[in-house]
Formats: structure tokens, C-alpha cells, sequence
């Protein structure tokens, strides 16, 4: 076994990763941007580098400095998590070839092959597991698109190669979109996985979305932990999941994982790894690999009692499986709700904003996955993720009944989450029924019933007195030696005056607490003291959400329509169109692409 490991990851997945190493007896090490140099992964693991800015391309995605941190560390293998560069092959590769590192999952040839949808589509072909009509081979132009869509007809997707999650995908419904669509998908695949290459495959309408757990050790052994319910989606974002599926009957299911073992041997893969499939009318079609740990695994250890994350790290480490595939029992019913600092009746809109309580529920069959704790602060810099809550019960009528006692019992404030809706969820006749499909949040949800359930159970609106002053954290760096080596040290501490520079090397410098925002500011120009300005008589455009530009679609003097698409918003990983709301001429523009943006900034005036 490993004697010390490094986690490529941040939030709640790094410290699950850490609990799993710390009950095998192995050492600990975190990375954290200058964003995350509080956080919860940092505070757990057992030592923690610097790996660069808040902004993740130039830390979490930053390979190299990566690698230096673990061999600095003198850490002996990497697991990346999941996100971030967890199906990036090419890290792999370099942790792979990095001498005295090993890496914790596929190996980069696998993760190749299967990571990257058009050829893991041929493995799959290959192996005889049926999928869905589309490109084995990327797309360079909207032309080859338009050409499959008059052969297959719409809806098409077109799909990033390294993409997950719903980034990267986008939905076609006729040949006049193809152009803008492929574009978008092909700038998110880039952003995010760092290859902007493209597929496109038929849309099915209204499929669950089932995916089968795997893992597979370095002799040859393939086994499946059963499958997942991930159906319950918007926008391609999972919400709830659950297992085993209650939209499956006992031969579907034999079917479904055996066809994913078969997969999965045949691309010779190793570790841990999902076989996702779309099923409609009876039907299953292979839809994707996820070549490494998923959000959802946990429910999936809930009904076998086995811990996916330790297996991992036995088989990276050499270790054969302990069980065979006749051994594996499925045992009750597992749900998984992420609680999202996210507003449900405004879109999901993401939120920002410090937890000024978090008490999360306790009792039988009830397991939280989390980093944060209180006075943690949810910056927009990442994901929305406050936790996970998993919830285990005999059969899937307990396991609702538990999930609902548990999310009432989830106190947090200084947050919108999405807890209402949860709640909402577990009301909700199709849901509890498990006649949902992939399409019946987008589709068929009333939005009235989201926004009364954030009435019911959201918090109520946050008072600050006028006369609140930022704490104020004050931070000093010291040279020290020990035993001969010396070492740079920053200490805080809170509500303390700064100190001058004390002439001997170390100095001190004030700055707000996290979460602050000490350079929002208001006026008759608008935006913040250092952000987007605007002088310009009209109506504001403002961001709904903290992000960074990533394209401006109108210059002055543009004429414009309602529903025209004015910039787009990058924000929590995700690409948020800002259009009209009315016709109009664009008299000021006042960002810029690349430029970071804060909730309220202006982006352009109409008139």
C-alpha cells in the first residue's frame, strides 16, 4: 500500500478521499488555490501545497505544478477525484511517466480510448453493446452536423469528446442552430477538458438515464456494484440519484451490467470506472465512460457495503479484487441529493455567500459527504457544491420516508440551497412513483410548485445592520528554522489592527475576510470600484452571478431584439447566456471577453 498520497481535487471529493487513506493507514497531501487556502480539504489533509490563482486553469487544471507539489510532498501516488483533470489522459500520462508516482485509476492508454466519446463508442460497438445513432469519428463543421441530421433527423446533440456532466453538450433541434451550437460546445470542451473536439448522436426525448459501477484490478478480474438511477436531471445536472433503478425489472438489470463488464473487459480497463446507458421503451443504449470516481458513488456503497474509494487504492497499489461477482449482494435502497447553493425558483441560479449556520440532519441510514463548515464561504469560483447527502433505507418507500425526515432536519443559512426543491421532489407524484425521465424537470415540472416550495421551506430574506464592520484579517509572514531548514510561514489572525513592516524581513498586510467583497460598490456610473463601468444613459444589462465573460456578441450601435443573445456568462462551470429583455440599441458595451464580473456588475446599455 501507499505510504503517502496526493488528492488532485478539491471540496467534498478530496476529503472523501482522505478519510478513505487515513483508515488504510496512508498519509495524506492537498493542493488549494490562493481561493482555497481555508478550505475544508486543507484543513483535513495532513499537509497542504500552494498550487496558484483562484482561477482554475491556472491551479487545479495546472498539470505540472501538480506533479512538482507531489514529488515536493514526497508523495508516492496521485488520486485526482472526480472533475478537475480526473479524465484528462494526457495527466495521467505525466503522473504515469513521473518516477516514484503512480496513478490512481485507468491507465492513460484506457482513459484514452474510452475517456474520448467517438472511440470509446467503437470499443463499445466492438464488444456488441448497443448505442444510439451517431459520429465514430470527431466533427470539424456544422456541414458534416447538418448532413447527419438529414439522415438520422432532430433533435441531435453534439457532444465534447472529454466533456461530462451536461458541459459540452448541446441540443439541435433544426439545421439553423447547428452553427452557434457547435461553437458553444466546442469552446466549453476547451474551457473545461482542455480538447475542443466534437460528436453529434440522435437526441432521444424521453429516456432514464441509468448508469452501471465498475472496477477492475490489474489481473484481469472485471466486476459491476449494480446500477444507478441518475434520471432526475435539469439541464443534463444531476440532482438526485439513486439505486438500484426503480425503472428496472430483474432481467434489464442482469442485462445492462453484464453488458457493461463486457465493455469494460474489452477496452482491458482497469480501477474504477461508470458505464452510463440512456434507456427508453424497453431498450438500452450505451451512452458514455466516466473513467473514474462519480459524485453518485455512494449510493451505490450504500446498497452493496463495499468502499469504491479504498478499492481504488488496493487496486492501483497491485491488490487483486477480494470478491467475486456471485458475492456482491444489493441490500435496500440508497439516494443521493446534492445540496447545491443554488435558487431553484430562479433558474437554479447559482448563489454566493458564507454559511452563517450549517447543521446538517443525523439518525439512522443517514451519511454526509462534505468539506465545509461554519463560516465557510461559497465564492463562485468553483462548483455550487455545499454537500452531499446520502440517505439508506430497507426499500425505496424508507429510504423517501428517511430523506425526508433528514432534509428537514438540514439546517443552513446565509446560503440559498436547494433543499426546497428537494423536499419538493420527495411530494412529487412522478418522483415517487419513479416515473420520471431525464426530460421531467426541463419539461414537465410546474415551475409554480419550485417556487412555492422555496416560499415554504427556503430561508427567509438576510438582514446586515448599517453599522456591521468586515472583520478584518490580519496576515503576517515569518521566516522560521528547524532542524537547519527554513520555512516560510503566514499567520492570521482575525479582528486584529495591521502591523507595520517590523524591519526584519517579515511584514503584514490587511485584507477582508473570506466571502467579503470589499470593492462592490454602487453609484451613478454603476459596477463595482474595480469592474465593469458604464456612463451611458439607458438600460443596464447586469450579471445575475459572480463568472467571466467569455464572448461579446454585440458592439455599439447594434439594433437588437428581445431573446438576442448580448454576451455569455461563464459561471460554476457552466455557460449562461445574457439576452434582451426588449428590442432596442446597444448604446455602451462595458465588458470585454476574459474579463471577471461581479453579481450586479453592468455589462451594456440599451436604449
Amino acid at each position: 500500500m501507499f505510504e503517502k498520497v496526493l488528492i488532485a481535487n478539491r471540496g467534498e471529493i478530496a476529503v472523501r478521499v482522505m478519510r478513505a487513506c487515513e483508515e488504510l493507514g496512508v498519509d495524506t497531501v492537498a493542493i488549494y488555490s490562493e481561493a482555497d487556502k481555508d478550505a475544508g480539504h486543507v484543513r483535513y489533509a495532513d499537509e497542504a501545497y500552494n498550487v496558484g490563482p483562484a482561477r482554475a486553469a491556472e491551479s487545479y487544471l495546472d498539470q505540472e505544478t501538480i506533479v512538482d507539489a507531489a514529488l515536493r510532498s514526497g508523495a508516492d501516488a496521485v488520486h485526482p477525484g472526480y472533475g478537475f483533470l480526473a479524465e484528462n489522459a494526457e495527466f495521467a500520462a505525466l503522473v504515469e511517466e513521473t518516477g516514484g508516482l503512480t496513478w490512481i485509476g485507468p491507465s492513460s492508454e484506457s482513459m484514452e480510448q474510452l475517456g474520448e466519446k467517438t472511440k470509446a463508442r467503437t470499443v463499445m460497438e466492438a464488444a456488441d453493446v448497443p448505442i444510439v445513432p451517431g459520429t465514430t469519428d470527431p466533427v470539424t463543421d456544422s456541414e458534416e452536423i447538418t448532413a447527419f441530421g438529414e439522415e438520422h433527423g432532430y433533435p441531435l446533440a453534439i457532444k465534447a469528446e472529454g466533456g461530462g456532466g451536461g458541459r459540452g453538450l448541446k441540443v439541435v433541434r433544426d439545421a439553423e442552430e447547428v452553427e452557434d451550437q457547435l461553437e458553444s460546445a466546442q469552446r466549453e470542451g476547451e474551457a473545461y477538458f482542455d480538447n475542443d473536439s466534437v460528436y453529434v448522436e440522435r437526441y432521444l426525448e424521453r429516456p432514464r438515464h441509468i448508469e452501471v459501477q465498475i472496477i477492475a484490478d490489474q489481473q484481469g478480474n472485471v466486476r459491476h456494484l449494480g446500477e444507478r438511477d441518475c434520471s432526475l436531471q435539469r439541464r443534463h445536472q444531476k440532482v438526485v440519484e439513486e439505486a438500484p433503478s426503480p425503472a428496472l425489472d430483474d432481467d434489464l438489470r442482469e442485462e445492462i451490467g453484464e453488458a457493461a463488464r463486457r465493455g469494460v473487459r474489452e477496452s482491458e480497463y482497469t480501477n474504477a470506472g461508470t458505464v452510463e446507458f440512456l434507456v427508453e421503451d424497453g431498450n438500452f443504449y450505451f451512452l458514455e465512460v466516466n473513467t473514474r470516481i462519480q459524485v453518485e458513488h455512494t449510493v451505490t456503497e450504500e446498497i452493496t457495503g463495499i468502499d469504491i474509494v479504498k478499492w481504488q487504492l488496493r487496486v492501483a497499489a497491485g491488490e487483486e479484487l477480494g470478491f467475486s461477482q456471485s458475492e456482491i449482494e444489493f441490500d435496500g435502497h440508497g439516494m443521493e441529493f446534492r445540496i447545491n447553493a443554488e435558487n431553484a425558483a430562479e433558474e437554479f441560479a447559482p448563489e454566493t455567500g458564507t454559511l452563517t449556520t450549517y447543521d446538517p440532519p443525523g439518525g439512522i441510514g443517514v451519511r454526509l459527504d462534505d468539506a465545509l463548515r461554519e463560516g465557510d464561504a461559497i465564492s463562485g469560483e468553483y462548483d455550487s457544491l455545499v454537500a452531499k447527502l446520502i440517505v439508506y433505507g430497507s426499500d425505496r418507500e424508507e429510504c423517501i420516508a428517511r430523506s425526508r425526515r433528514a432534509l428537514a432536519e438540514f439546517d443552513i443559512e446565509g446560503l440559498v440551497t436547494v433543499i426546497p426543491f428537494h423536499r419538493l421532489m420527495l411530494t412529487d407524484e412522478a418522483f415517487v412513483e419513479g416515473a420520471h425521465t431525464t426530460k421531467y424537470l426541463d419539461n414537465e415540472l410546474d415551475p409554480n410548485a419550485i417556487e412555492e416550495a422555496q416560499t415554504r421551506w427556503g430561508p427567509g430574506p438576510t438582514e446586515t445592520p448599517a453599522d456591521a464592520e468586515e472583520e478584518s484579517v490580519v496576515e503576517r509572514q515569518f521566516t522560521v528554522e528547524v532542524n537547519g531548514k527554513r520555512f516560510e510561514v503566514n499567520l492570521e489572525e482575525r479582528g486584529a489592527p495591521p502591523l507595520p513592516t517590523n524591519g526584519r524581513g517579515g511584514h503584514a498586510q490587511s485584507r477582508p475576510s473570506p466571502g467579503a467583497n470589499p470593492s462592490a460598490g454602487s453609484g451613478d456610473s454603476g459596477g463595482s470600484a474595480d469592474g465593469p463601468v458604464t456612463t451611458a444613459e439607458g438600460e443596464r444589462i447586469t450579471a445575475e452571478m459572480q463568472g467571466t465573460i467569455l464572448s461579446v456578441n454585440v458592439s455599439e450601435g447594434d439594433e437588437i431584439d428581445a431573446g438576442d443573445v448580448l454576451c455569455v456568462l461563464e459561471a460554476m462551470k457552466m455557460e449562461n447566456d445574457i439576452v434582451a429583455s426588449h428590442g432596442g440599441t446597444v448604446v455602451e458595451v462595458a465588458v470585454e471577453e476574459g474579463q471577471s464580473v461581479d453579481m450586479g456588475d453592468p455589462l451594456v446599455v440599451i436604449d
